[in-house]
Protein backbone atom coordinates (compact mmCIF):
# COMPACT_ATOMS: atom_id res chain seq x y z
CA UNK A 1 0.00 0.00 0.00
CA UNK A 2 1.00 3.24 -0.98
CA UNK A 3 3.11 5.59 1.73
CA UNK A 4 1.74 8.84 -0.31
CA UNK A 5 -2.36 9.42 0.35
CA UNK A 6 -3.42 7.62 3.39
CA UNK A 7 -6.60 8.70 5.17
CA UNK A 8 -6.53 9.41 9.06
CA UNK A 9 -9.90 8.33 11.14
CA UNK A 10 -11.29 5.37 8.84
CA UNK A 11 -13.21 2.35 10.84
CA UNK A 12 -12.74 -1.13 9.30
CA UNK A 13 -15.57 -1.08 7.03
CA UNK A 14 -13.76 1.49 5.20
CA UNK A 15 -10.82 0.10 4.86
CA UNK A 16 -12.11 -2.86 3.85
CA UNK A 17 -14.31 -1.50 1.26
CA UNK A 18 -11.16 0.80 -0.20
CA UNK A 19 -8.87 -2.92 0.06
CA UNK A 20 -11.83 -4.46 -2.18
CA UNK A 21 -11.42 -1.86 -4.87
CA UNK A 22 -7.91 -1.21 -4.44
CA UNK A 23 -7.30 -5.13 -5.00
CA UNK A 24 -10.15 -5.10 -8.37
CA UNK A 25 -8.27 -1.73 -9.96
CA UNK A 26 -5.44 -3.40 -10.16
CA UNK A 27 -6.92 -6.47 -11.48
CA UNK A 28 -9.80 -5.44 -13.50
CA UNK A 29 -9.15 -2.49 -14.58
CA UNK A 30 -4.73 -1.31 -14.69
CA UNK A 31 -4.41 -4.34 -17.38
CA UNK A 32 -6.71 -3.42 -19.76
CA UNK A 33 -7.30 0.33 -19.49
CA UNK A 34 -4.57 1.63 -22.04
CA UNK A 35 -5.71 -1.04 -24.85
CA UNK A 36 -9.40 0.27 -24.00
CA UNK A 37 -8.46 3.59 -23.93
CA UNK A 38 -6.85 3.29 -27.50
CA UNK A 39 -9.95 1.93 -28.91
CA UNK A 40 -12.33 4.46 -27.43
CA UNK A 41 -14.27 0.95 -26.51
CA UNK A 42 -16.37 1.26 -23.32
CA UNK A 43 -15.71 -1.32 -20.64
CA UNK A 44 -18.81 -3.13 -20.18
CA UNK A 45 -16.90 -5.59 -18.10
CA UNK A 46 -15.61 -3.06 -15.38
CA UNK A 47 -18.79 -1.49 -15.43
CA UNK A 48 -20.44 -5.02 -14.46
CA UNK A 49 -17.99 -5.52 -12.07
CA UNK A 50 -18.69 -2.20 -10.27
CA UNK A 51 -22.46 -3.07 -10.22
CA UNK A 52 -21.50 -6.37 -8.70
CA UNK A 53 -19.41 -4.74 -5.76
CA UNK A 54 -22.44 -1.82 -5.08
CA UNK A 55 -20.37 0.85 -6.20
CA UNK A 56 -22.95 2.40 -8.09
CA UNK A 57 -24.87 2.40 -5.04
CA UNK A 58 -22.11 3.22 -2.43
CA UNK A 59 -23.74 6.86 -1.60
CA UNK A 60 -27.45 5.78 -1.70
CA UNK A 61 -28.77 4.66 1.59
CA UNK A 62 -29.70 1.52 2.49
CA UNK A 63 -33.16 2.08 2.41
CA UNK A 64 -32.99 2.03 -1.06
CA UNK A 65 -30.76 -0.74 -1.69
CA UNK A 66 -27.64 1.37 -1.58
CA UNK A 67 -24.53 0.93 0.92
CA UNK A 68 -25.02 4.32 2.37
CA UNK A 69 -21.65 5.52 2.93
CA UNK A 70 -20.30 8.68 3.42
CA UNK A 71 -19.27 11.51 0.84
CA UNK A 72 -15.73 10.95 2.43
CA UNK A 73 -15.99 7.26 1.53
CA UNK A 74 -16.97 7.81 -2.29
CA UNK A 75 -14.15 10.26 -3.01
CA UNK A 76 -11.88 7.82 -1.01
CA UNK A 77 -13.02 4.98 -3.37
CA UNK A 78 -13.12 7.56 -6.55
CA UNK A 79 -9.30 8.26 -6.40
CA UNK A 80 -8.63 4.34 -6.26
CA UNK A 81 -10.55 3.92 -9.52
CA UNK A 82 -9.23 6.88 -10.98
CA UNK A 83 -5.40 5.68 -10.17
CA UNK A 84 -6.58 2.71 -12.91
CA UNK A 85 -8.36 4.70 -14.98
CA UNK A 86 -9.52 8.35 -15.02
CA UNK A 87 -12.49 7.17 -17.15
CA UNK A 88 -13.84 4.63 -15.11
CA UNK A 89 -14.55 7.28 -12.26
CA UNK A 90 -16.03 9.49 -14.85
CA UNK A 91 -19.00 6.83 -15.54
CA UNK A 92 -19.89 6.89 -12.05
CA UNK A 93 -19.35 10.34 -11.20
CA UNK A 94 -22.06 12.10 -13.09
CA UNK A 95 -24.60 8.84 -11.94
CA UNK A 96 -23.68 9.67 -8.55
CA UNK A 97 -24.42 13.38 -8.84
CA UNK A 98 -28.02 12.56 -9.87
CA UNK A 99 -28.36 10.20 -7.32
CA UNK A 100 -27.24 12.86 -4.72
CA UNK A 101 -29.39 15.50 -6.17
CA UNK A 102 -32.58 13.20 -5.90
CA UNK A 103 -31.73 12.91 -2.29
CA UNK A 104 -31.43 15.92 -1.29
CA UNK A 105 -34.05 17.66 -3.06
CA UNK A 106 -36.78 14.88 -5.13
CA UNK A 107 -40.09 14.54 -4.08
CA UNK A 108 -40.50 11.01 -2.17
CA UNK A 109 -41.88 9.37 -5.15
CA UNK A 110 -38.89 10.45 -7.30
CA UNK A 111 -37.07 8.88 -4.67
CA UNK A 112 -39.01 5.58 -4.25
CA UNK A 113 -39.05 5.31 -8.46
CA UNK A 114 -35.45 6.30 -9.34
CA UNK A 115 -33.14 5.25 -6.17
CA UNK A 116 -33.38 1.64 -5.84
CA UNK A 117 -32.65 1.26 -9.66
CA UNK A 118 -29.90 3.59 -9.39
CA UNK A 119 -28.68 1.58 -6.26
CA UNK A 120 -28.15 -1.28 -8.29
CA UNK A 121 -26.61 0.43 -11.61
CA UNK A 122 -29.99 -0.63 -13.58
CA UNK A 123 -31.06 2.83 -14.02
CA UNK A 124 -27.96 5.19 -15.08
CA UNK A 125 -27.82 8.85 -14.53
CA UNK A 126 -26.26 11.65 -16.34
CA UNK A 127 -27.17 15.19 -16.09
CA UNK A 128 -26.55 18.64 -18.01
CA UNK A 129 -25.98 22.31 -17.25
CA UNK A 130 -23.76 23.58 -19.77
CA UNK A 131 -24.90 24.06 -23.99
CA UNK A 132 -22.99 24.84 -27.14
CA UNK A 133 -22.62 28.73 -26.63
CA UNK A 134 -22.51 29.85 -22.95
CA UNK A 135 -19.66 26.60 -20.89
CA UNK A 136 -19.70 27.98 -17.08
CA UNK A 137 -21.95 30.98 -17.88
CA UNK A 138 -24.58 28.87 -16.67
CA UNK A 139 -26.97 31.80 -16.88
CA UNK A 140 -26.75 31.80 -20.45
CA UNK A 141 -28.24 29.25 -20.74
CA UNK A 142 -31.28 29.30 -23.55
CA UNK A 143 -33.17 25.99 -23.19
CA UNK A 144 -36.52 26.51 -22.26
CA UNK A 145 -39.39 24.76 -21.19
CA UNK A 146 -42.97 26.01 -21.14
CA UNK A 147 -46.11 25.31 -19.38
CA UNK A 148 -48.81 24.44 -21.84
CA UNK A 149 -51.73 24.44 -19.10
CA UNK A 150 -51.97 22.63 -15.85
CA UNK A 151 -49.06 20.36 -14.77
CA UNK A 152 -48.07 19.48 -18.54
CA UNK A 153 -44.34 21.24 -20.23
CA UNK A 154 -42.90 21.34 -23.36
CA UNK A 155 -38.90 21.59 -23.42
CA UNK A 156 -36.62 22.32 -26.13
CA UNK A 157 -33.19 22.30 -25.31
CA UNK A 158 -29.72 21.72 -26.77
CA UNK A 159 -27.52 20.40 -24.42
CA UNK A 160 -23.88 20.15 -24.30
CA UNK A 161 -20.80 17.72 -22.57
CA UNK A 162 -23.36 14.64 -21.40
CA UNK A 163 -21.08 12.47 -19.74
CA UNK A 164 -22.47 9.11 -19.96
CA UNK A 165 -24.69 11.20 -22.56
CA UNK A 166 -25.34 8.08 -24.40
CA UNK A 167 -24.99 5.20 -21.24
CA UNK A 168 -27.63 6.78 -19.07
CA UNK A 169 -31.60 5.98 -19.06
CA UNK A 170 -31.94 8.96 -16.99
CA UNK A 171 -31.05 12.50 -17.39
CA UNK A 172 -31.11 15.78 -15.46
CA UNK A 173 -31.51 18.69 -17.23
CA UNK A 174 -31.29 22.17 -16.55
CA UNK A 175 -33.66 24.59 -18.47
CA UNK A 176 -34.99 27.87 -18.20
CA UNK A 177 -39.02 27.97 -16.79
CA UNK A 178 -40.69 31.57 -16.59
CA UNK A 179 -41.52 31.29 -12.96
CA UNK A 180 -41.72 35.17 -12.72
CA UNK A 181 -39.23 35.52 -10.45
CA UNK A 182 -36.81 39.07 -10.95
CA UNK A 183 -33.32 36.68 -10.72
CA UNK A 184 -32.47 34.60 -13.78
CA UNK A 185 -31.29 31.88 -10.94
CA UNK A 186 -34.53 31.37 -9.87
CA UNK A 187 -36.23 30.84 -13.52
CA UNK A 188 -34.48 28.09 -13.62
CA UNK A 189 -35.79 24.21 -13.44
CA UNK A 190 -34.48 20.55 -13.31
CA UNK A 191 -36.42 18.07 -15.28
CA UNK A 192 -35.55 14.32 -14.75
CA UNK A 193 -35.64 12.98 -18.51
CA UNK A 194 -35.91 9.36 -19.53
CA UNK A 195 -35.08 7.43 -22.14
CA UNK A 196 -33.42 4.83 -23.64
CA UNK A 197 -29.57 4.01 -23.70
CA UNK A 198 -27.68 4.33 -26.80
CA UNK A 199 -27.75 7.14 -29.53
CA UNK A 200 -30.23 8.65 -32.21
CA UNK A 201 -33.75 9.06 -30.91
CA UNK A 202 -33.82 7.55 -27.24
CA UNK A 203 -37.31 8.70 -26.54
CA UNK A 204 -40.13 10.83 -28.30
CA UNK A 205 -39.07 14.15 -28.53
CA UNK A 206 -35.04 12.94 -26.97
CA UNK A 207 -32.17 12.79 -29.66
CA UNK A 208 -28.39 12.17 -27.87
CA UNK A 209 -25.75 12.76 -31.03
CA UNK A 210 -23.17 10.05 -31.29
CA UNK A 211 -19.85 10.37 -29.02
CA UNK A 212 -18.02 13.67 -29.29
CA UNK A 213 -13.95 13.13 -30.34
CA UNK A 214 -11.97 13.75 -27.76
CA UNK A 215 -8.40 13.75 -27.02
CA UNK A 216 -8.80 11.74 -24.02
CA UNK A 217 -11.22 10.99 -21.32
CA UNK A 218 -11.96 8.16 -24.26
CA UNK A 219 -13.92 4.96 -23.26
CA UNK A 220 -16.65 7.14 -21.54
CA UNK A 221 -19.35 8.71 -23.94
CA UNK A 222 -19.58 12.24 -23.95
CA UNK A 223 -22.40 13.60 -25.82
CA UNK A 224 -24.80 16.20 -26.77
CA UNK A 225 -28.82 16.27 -25.81
CA UNK A 226 -31.19 17.82 -28.05
CA UNK A 227 -34.86 18.25 -27.05
CA UNK A 228 -37.50 19.14 -29.47
CA UNK A 229 -40.75 19.71 -28.05
CA UNK A 230 -40.30 17.06 -25.56
CA UNK A 231 -43.64 16.23 -23.75
CA UNK A 232 -43.04 16.07 -19.64
CA UNK A 233 -44.94 16.92 -16.52
CA UNK A 234 -44.74 18.52 -12.97
CA UNK A 235 -44.06 15.04 -12.08
CA UNK A 236 -40.76 15.05 -13.53
CA UNK A 237 -39.48 18.51 -12.24
CA UNK A 238 -36.97 17.37 -9.53
CA UNK A 239 -38.40 18.44 -6.17
CA UNK A 240 -41.84 18.44 -7.92
CA UNK A 241 -41.67 22.45 -8.33
CA UNK A 242 -40.53 25.11 -10.81
CA UNK A 243 -37.51 28.10 -9.83
CA UNK A 244 -35.55 25.72 -7.87
CA UNK A 245 -32.93 24.29 -10.47
CA UNK A 246 -30.19 26.38 -10.36
CA UNK A 247 -29.37 25.66 -6.71
CA UNK A 248 -30.22 22.32 -6.62
CA UNK A 249 -27.65 21.78 -9.75
CA UNK A 250 -24.90 23.90 -7.68
CA UNK A 251 -25.74 21.67 -4.80
CA UNK A 252 -24.62 18.81 -7.35
CA UNK A 253 -21.75 19.97 -8.71
CA UNK A 254 -20.04 20.73 -5.28
CA UNK A 255 -20.39 17.43 -4.43
CA UNK A 256 -19.05 16.84 -7.93
CA UNK A 257 -15.94 19.25 -7.58
CA UNK A 258 -14.96 16.79 -4.47
CA UNK A 259 -15.28 13.84 -6.77
CA UNK A 260 -13.08 15.75 -9.81
CA UNK A 261 -10.53 16.53 -6.95
CA UNK A 262 -10.66 12.63 -6.10
CA UNK A 263 -9.67 11.63 -9.77
CA UNK A 264 -7.36 14.12 -10.32
CA UNK A 265 -5.55 12.76 -6.82
CA UNK A 266 -6.12 8.82 -8.35
CA UNK A 267 -4.60 10.19 -11.44
CA UNK A 268 -1.71 11.98 -9.90
CA UNK A 269 -1.22 9.16 -7.81
CA UNK A 270 -0.56 6.72 -10.79
CA UNK A 271 1.86 9.06 -12.26
CA UNK A 272 3.90 9.56 -9.64
CA UNK A 273 4.35 5.52 -9.29
CA UNK A 274 5.18 5.43 -13.01
CA UNK A 275 7.15 7.94 -12.62
CA UNK A 276 9.40 6.95 -9.57
CA UNK A 277 9.65 3.22 -11.16
CA UNK A 278 10.75 4.65 -14.77
CA UNK A 279 13.30 6.23 -12.73
CA UNK A 280 14.75 3.27 -11.03
CA UNK A 281 14.50 0.97 -14.16
CA UNK A 282 16.10 3.50 -17.12
CA UNK A 283 20.08 4.35 -17.08
CA UNK A 284 21.31 7.31 -18.81
CA UNK A 285 25.21 8.47 -18.08
CA UNK A 286 26.16 4.86 -16.34
CA UNK A 287 23.90 4.95 -14.00
CA UNK A 288 20.11 5.10 -12.48
CA UNK A 289 17.83 7.99 -13.78
CA UNK A 290 17.09 8.11 -9.81
CA UNK A 291 20.20 8.90 -8.93
CA UNK A 292 20.46 12.22 -10.67
CA UNK A 293 20.12 15.03 -8.16
CA UNK A 294 18.01 16.46 -11.50
CA UNK A 295 15.52 13.34 -11.00
CA UNK A 296 15.47 12.91 -7.69
CA UNK A 297 14.09 17.00 -6.87
CA UNK A 298 11.04 15.91 -9.54
CA UNK A 299 10.10 13.10 -7.25
CA UNK A 300 10.16 14.79 -4.08
CA UNK A 301 8.28 17.54 -5.83
CA UNK A 302 5.73 15.35 -7.42
CA UNK A 303 5.28 13.14 -4.06
CA UNK A 304 4.55 16.50 -2.22
CA UNK A 305 1.79 17.68 -5.02
CA UNK A 306 0.18 14.27 -4.64
CA UNK A 307 0.14 14.32 -0.58
CA UNK A 308 -1.18 17.86 -0.41
CA UNK A 309 -4.34 17.37 -2.94
CA UNK A 310 -5.47 14.60 -1.14
CA UNK A 311 -5.48 15.70 2.12
CA UNK A 312 -7.18 19.41 0.52
CA UNK A 313 -10.07 16.48 -1.42
CA UNK A 314 -10.06 14.31 2.38
CA UNK A 315 -11.09 18.27 4.05
CA UNK A 316 -13.77 19.07 1.73
CA UNK A 317 -15.69 15.63 2.05
CA UNK A 318 -15.93 15.50 5.50
CA UNK A 319 -17.00 19.54 5.15
CA UNK A 320 -19.50 18.51 3.43
CA UNK A 321 -20.34 15.11 5.39
CA UNK A 322 -20.40 17.20 8.40
CA UNK A 323 -23.53 18.83 6.79
CA UNK A 324 -22.65 22.51 5.93
CA UNK A 325 -21.41 23.90 2.71
CA UNK A 326 -18.39 23.46 0.90
CA UNK A 327 -18.63 25.57 -1.44
CA UNK A 328 -15.16 27.09 -1.01
CA UNK A 329 -13.21 24.10 -0.01
CA UNK A 330 -14.73 22.35 -2.42
CA UNK A 331 -13.40 24.76 -5.04
CA UNK A 332 -9.59 24.81 -3.34
CA UNK A 333 -9.88 21.10 -3.58
CA UNK A 334 -10.97 21.09 -7.64
CA UNK A 335 -8.66 23.50 -8.25
CA UNK A 336 -4.98 22.73 -6.15
CA UNK A 337 -6.00 19.18 -7.20
CA UNK A 338 -6.50 19.33 -11.09
CA UNK A 339 -3.63 22.11 -11.27
CA UNK A 340 -1.23 19.88 -9.19
CA UNK A 341 -2.54 16.82 -11.28
CA UNK A 342 -1.82 18.26 -14.62
CA UNK A 343 1.84 19.11 -12.98
CA UNK A 344 2.68 15.77 -11.65
CA UNK A 345 1.74 13.71 -14.86
CA UNK A 346 4.14 16.15 -16.86
CA UNK A 347 6.73 15.75 -15.02
CA UNK A 348 6.01 12.04 -14.67
CA UNK A 349 6.09 12.17 -18.70
CA UNK A 350 9.69 14.15 -18.56
CA UNK A 351 10.97 11.44 -16.83
CA UNK A 352 9.75 8.83 -19.03
CA UNK A 353 11.45 11.17 -22.14
CA UNK A 354 10.90 9.68 -25.15
CA UNK A 355 9.06 6.67 -24.63
CA UNK A 356 6.80 8.85 -22.64
CA UNK A 357 5.46 10.22 -26.08
CA UNK A 358 4.74 6.33 -27.38
CA UNK A 359 1.48 4.78 -27.17
CA UNK A 360 2.72 1.81 -25.69
CA UNK A 361 3.92 3.41 -22.03
CA UNK A 362 1.46 4.11 -20.16
CA UNK A 363 1.98 7.64 -19.29
CA UNK A 364 0.76 9.02 -22.73
CA UNK A 365 -2.88 7.79 -21.89
CA UNK A 366 -2.30 9.89 -18.34
CA UNK A 367 -0.70 12.82 -20.60
CA UNK A 368 -3.98 13.25 -22.67
CA UNK A 369 -6.10 12.33 -19.54
CA UNK A 370 -5.08 15.24 -16.84
CA UNK A 371 -5.91 18.16 -18.81
CA UNK A 372 -9.73 17.27 -18.54
CA UNK A 373 -9.28 17.73 -15.11
CA UNK A 374 -8.27 21.40 -15.42
CA UNK A 375 -12.07 22.52 -16.94
CA UNK A 376 -14.67 19.36 -15.75
CA UNK A 377 -17.08 20.90 -13.57
CA UNK A 378 -15.95 24.22 -13.88
CA UNK A 379 -12.96 25.72 -14.78
CA UNK A 380 -9.92 26.88 -13.05
CA UNK A 381 -11.02 30.58 -13.08
CA UNK A 382 -14.20 29.99 -11.92
CA UNK A 383 -12.86 28.12 -9.33
CA UNK A 384 -10.67 31.16 -8.39
CA UNK A 385 -13.29 33.60 -8.78
CA UNK A 386 -15.94 31.31 -6.40
CA UNK A 387 -13.22 30.76 -4.21
CA UNK A 388 -12.09 35.07 -4.19
CA UNK A 389 -15.90 35.79 -3.80
CA UNK A 390 -16.62 34.03 -0.61
CA UNK A 391 -13.90 34.90 0.75
CA UNK A 392 -13.98 38.92 0.34
CA UNK A 393 -17.65 38.13 2.68
CA UNK A 394 -15.25 36.69 5.89
CA UNK A 395 -12.50 39.63 4.99
CA UNK A 396 -14.42 42.43 3.78
CA UNK A 397 -12.85 46.08 5.52
CA UNK A 398 -14.92 47.36 8.41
Amino acid sequence: MSRLQQTEGLNDEQRELLKLVREFVNDQIIPVATELEHKDEYPQAIVDGMKEMGIFGLMIPEEYGGLGESLLTYALCVEEIARGWMSVSGIINTHFIVAYMLLQHGTQEQKDKYLPKMAVGETRGSFSMSEPGCGSDVAGIKSKAVNTGGDEWTVNAQKMWLTNGGSSNLTAVLVKTDTGAESVYKNMSTFLVEKESGFGNTAPGVTVPGKIEKMGYKGVDTTELVLENYQTTSAQILGGEPGKGFYQMMDGVEVGRVNVAARACGVARRAFELGISYAQQRETFGKKLIDHQAILFRIGDMASKVEAAHQMMVMAAKLKDSGKRNDVEAGMAKYLAAEYCADVVEQAFRIHGGYGYSKEYEIERLYREAPMLLIGEGTAEIQKMIIGRSLLKDYKLR
